[in-house]
């Protein structure tokens, strides 16, 4: 697995397994997975109070358990490369607006019909908020 989208979606899974099951990352996260995917896992794990904070912020009349727990891990992923880009090892860390898009299409491949919107909205927002800071 090359592809850093592939990676990221590899992160998502392991992360949504997580949060759905209680079992440990390291029983979730392939074994033959990268650095990187493993990185952005546990950064979202670790942060997921920090990240779950501005998703509610930008989730105007809904509360973070009440989003499905895959479109809450797909933008957490998507956070942590926004907000913490040195939180896993890149070469060319991803600009917000790409971390933005792979979040969109991820929720578009894996998610109900109403997700991608949702995703692309509580991001859009939390970009907005970073680059007024």
């Amino acid at each position: 697995m090359s592809r850093r989208s592939d990676q990221r979606r590899e992160a998502v899974f392991a992360l949504y397994q997580h949060d759905v099951t209680g079992r440990e990352l390291d029983e979730l996260i392939p074994r033959e997975a990268t650095l990187f995917t493993r990185a952005l896992a546990y950064a979202a794990d670790d942060r997921s109070d920090e990240l779950d904070a501005v998703i509610s912020r930008h989730a105007k009349g809904w509360s973070v358990e009440r989003i499905a727990p895959l479109e809450r891990s797909i933008m957490r992923i998507a956070l942590i490369e926004m907000l913490h880009p040195d939180a896993a090892p890149a070469e060319r860390p991803i600009p917000a607006a790409g971390a933005i898009d792979e979040a969109v299409e991820t929720a578009k491949a894996y998610c109900g019909a109403e997700a991608p919107g949702f995703v692309n909205g509580i991001l859009a927002a939390a970009l907005h908020e970073m680059q007024a800071a």
